[in-house]
């Protein structure tokens, strides 16, 4: 299907108006306001100029193969030169599509990571600190900062559950397709006769909640205080410094307890619990948006087995996409990761691209 002419010179008319008042001297409001629109405008018009410049190379040639007068030497010339015009053009409109495509506005925020021990017992808890971990280390070389939120450390190590914030450029974006059930095949440590183990972990990934993305009236929770439990010694015993928020409409339940300050736990559990119900919201709209689209990367379900990570064999294999990588230990170090995310990413584009075109 050909890209609307008029919808792509209407682009470059409000790209040019939004460059011209932003000239003009706008008050800071809306300086601010015309500044991100052109920012999400520019990198679309850069590929309609490549489109076009490629389109127009691409014509000019064919004008010259057109013409009688074109000696048989620079026909075979201008022939060659067309063929490469037209891959050009067909690089250029699929750039152009993908650059089109509704964007996720959530895609560029951060995100609430949690990590939840399944089904395996000890053995999944050393799992869930294995996979948060992985993320961990993949931020770091994208240069995010991670803040670990609330831990719940498991009897032998890892994690029963664990919740962080990442910040970063477009952190929800790359680790969105995260969310599911991640399985491990691996011989435990404990296990002497070398026998393989299956444990499961789950794994949340929510764009981080602005407070004016949801309204949350006092009156619909319930804040209690508490002393802490765990590690952190007479001082943690000492001090009512845990709260558990309860928000009575939607039944959801946040407790934060890591830091000593009362005040900060709060603002931490009130995060969370805004990120939560923000991201109930979206699932809501996503759940009625895949009623009308087909050829979804998974269904978004948190109970969906999405990955297997087969240590023996060292394979990974994402079964929404049937990708299966024999680099585990690369993948879990978290340097290879983006192996596993751009195949989930790109799949998810050509979804879209397909939906775009029904």
């Amino acid at each position: 299907m050909a890209l609307n002419t008029q919808k792509l010179d209407a682009i470059l008319a409000r790209h040019a108006a939004v460059t011209d008042r932003l000239n003009s001297g706008p008050d800071a409001e809306s300086f601010v306001a015309l500044s991100r629109e052109l920012a999400e405008l520019d990198p679309v018009v850069e590929g309609i100029r490549a489109l076009r410049d490629a389109e127009k190379e691409r014509d000019d040639l064919q004008s010259l193969l057109n013409d009688p007068s074109t000696d048989s030497e620079m026909r075979a010339l201008a022939e060659d030169e067309r063929r490469g015009a037209e891959e050009r053009v067909h690089h250029a409109e699929h750039a152009l599509r993908l650059l089109l495509l509704p964007k996720d506005l959530a895609d560029e925020r951060g995100a609430i990571l949690e990590v939840r021990a399944g089904t395996g017992g000890d053995e999944a808890s050393l799992f869930a600190g294995d996979l948060f971990r992985m993320y961990e280390r993949y931020a770091a070389g994208r240069r995010w900062s991670v803040e670990i939120l609330s831990t719940s450390e498991g009897t032998v190590g890892g994690f029963k559950e664990i919740i962080a914030e990442i910040r970063g450029h477009g952190v929800f974006g790359r680790l969105k397709f995260e969310s599911g059930v991640h399985r491990v095949q691996r011989v435990p440590d404990t296990e002497t006769q070398g026998r393989i183990h299956t444990s499961a972990a789950t794994v949340a990934v929510l764009p981080i909640a602005e407070p004016v993305d949801v309204v949350i009236d006092d009156k619909d929770l319930v804040i209690e205080t508490m002393r802490a439990g765990g590690a952190g010694g007479q001082h943690v015993n000492k001090t009512e410094s845990a709260i558990r928020i309860t928000h009575v409409p939607s039944g959801i339940v946040v407790m934060m307890q890591d830091e000593r300050s009362q005040h900060r736990n709060r603002a931490k559990a009130m995060e969370v619990l805004r990120t939560r119900l923000y991201d109930r919201e979206r699932q809501k709209r996503a759940d009625a948006e895949a009623a009308e689209r087909r050829g979804q990367v998974g269904s978004g379900d948190r109970s969906e087995r999405i990955r297997t990570y087969n240590f023996p064999q060292g394979r990974l294999t994402d079964h929404r996409i049937n990708l299966t990588l024999y680099k585990l230990p690369e993948i879990v170090a978290g340097t290879a990761l983006d192996d596993v995310i751009e195949p989930l990413i790109a799949e998810h584009q050509a979804a879209l691209l397909g939906a775009e075109e029904l």
